[in-house]
């Protein structure tokens, strides 16, 4: 029995030096696999773990959101929240003078070989009358969105915790990857219903010690400081030092260390208003600035043309010489490579939350959105996540690999197959362990048929 005993002893810590030796050899094989890129976190929550579990309002934003929902008493209020979701994520960038006018020349041309080929003589102004047809029926007809109360609280049952979600998600790649950073002051431009200040103190609570709201439209502003004060006047705002404009500040020594325009942009009249209210942003900004849109094709766009408009722009006139750099999503400075393929697929990522319990509301929803951070701090070769690829699409876990489509540093797209056998213990457990969204360790090798290597 002793002797038994005794084998079984000595199985066992020969087994245990096997293990650690071929734990040695994998980590001088595969060097990516060092543990050293984890810093002591698990797999599962490794540095370049972004994705949040699902969201949900703050009580006191939800408690208020349904106070004031109760005393608008608004007839079909789901379906007409459901209505403007609709709108909302339908809605397209207006349509340039400039491109108008190319649209006109060409329907001109057109009109004109027609009118040729069947030998009709028509004249200018007929000419013009067709051109007018075509382009009405042709062009997206832009109209800016003017609310009211009962419209705003239309808004707020649509959008409150979609809008949210989205920020605070974007707001969570800051709050992971530069832990050290404490914003004094906040500018939110299209402030809206006051949902980045929400967010942004859900991230960093009491530091945030000034948070201005630019909001053009007053019903707005009205129903923001309502949520604020729990939908009671007499109260107290549960966030303090909050403070609502209209306008931008002018004073171009003002800066702010955090600044956020979500759905903002898209709300602009034309590409010359973003350029220049981007500017202006930008100008203000001391840190970062995130930029949130919808998750479509518009709102990616618009968001490229924000990114790669600060990152071409250098200002002679400024307080601030420091150049703008990416902080995310995007892990590199390059073209979009998702612009350059055809067709066009949106640049986009998902957040559950639970929305508002509206009667005929779902109990959980999926929030769409893109959005783009940048920042004037030189943050290379520190904080988690530098010089990883970011997931940009669903990750397919299959027996013994995984299915990753990154972005890489190199601005290319790549479709990766993480084997243990190929990339590593760690690599390979971290890529089992992400999701869309999430960033993952530089993976060098080519992709390869995951018949071939899902040993």
């Amino acid at each position: 029995m002793a002797c038994t005993t005794h084998s079984a002893v000595v199985l066992c810590q020969h087994t245990s030096v096997v293990r650690i030796i071929c734990r040695t050899m994998s980590s001088a094989v595969h060097p990516q696999s060092q543990v050293d890129f984890l810093h002591g976190a698990p797999h599962r929550k490794h540095p370049g773990v972004t994705n949040m579990k699902t969201l949900r309002l703050p009580e006191q934003l939800q408690r208020a959101a349904q106070s004031v929902v109760l005393s608008a008493q608004i007839k079909g209020l789901s379906d007409r929240a459901q209505s403007l979701t609709q709108f909302l994520w339908s809605r397209k960038r207006p349509v340039d003078d400039l491109t108008l006018r190319q649209r006109a020349t060409s329907l001109e041309k057109m009109v004109l070989q027609r009118a040729k080929e069947r030998g009709e003589d028509i004249d200018d102004a007929h000419i013009k009358m067709k051109v007018l047809s075509e382009l009405k029926k042709t062009t997206y007809h832009w109209t800016p969105l003017r609310f009211n109360e009962e419209l705003g609280v239309v808004y707020m049952a649509a959008r409150l915790a979609g809008g949210y979600t989205a920020v605070r998600r974007a707001l969570n790649e800051i709050l992971i990857r530069d832990p050290s950073f404490a914003p004094y002051s906040l500018l939110d431009f299209g402030s809206g219903l006051g949902t980045a200040v929400w967010a942004s103190h859900s991230c960093w609570g009491d530091t945030l010690k000034e948070m201005v709201c630019v909001e053009s439209s007053g019903p707005m502003n009205i129903l923001a400081e309502r949520l604020l004060k729990d939908d009671n006047q007499n109260t107290q705002p549960h966030i303090k030092q909050v403070y609502f404009r209209q306008f931008l500040p002018v004073s171009p020594k003002v800066q702010f260390d955090l600044v956020v325009g979500a759905f903002s942009l898209s709300e602009l009249a034309s590409r010359k208003d973003r350029v220049e209210t981007l500017l202006t942003l930008w100008r203000k900004t001391s840190s970062y600035l995130v930029l949130v849109e919808n998750g479509t094709k518009e709102g990616h766009q618009i968001l490229m043309e924000a990114r790669d408009t600060l990152l071409k722009t250098q200002e002679q006139k400024t307080l601030d010489s420091r150049t703008a750099s990416v902080f995310a999503p995007c892990p590199h400075e390059m073209m979009c490579p998702k612009l350059a393929r055809l067709p066009t697929v949106p640049c986009n990522f998902n957040q559950h939350y639970h929305p508002l319990p509206l009667p005929g509301s779902p109990v959980r929803q999926t929030e769409t959105f893109s959005y783009v951070i940048l920042s004037r701090l030189d943050r290379k070769g520190a904080g988690a996540g530098q010089d990883w690829a970011r997931l940009v699409a669903p990750v397919l876990r299959r027996p013994r690999h995984v299915h990753c489509h990154t972005c890489h540093p190199d601005g290319q797209l790549h479709h990766e197959v993480v084997t243990r056998k190929k990339h590593g213990r760690d690599v390979y457990r971290c890529a089992r362990s992400s999701d869309w969204g999430d960033q993952l360790p530089i993976i060098q090798q080519e992709a390869a048929d995951p018949l071939s290597d899902s040993e």
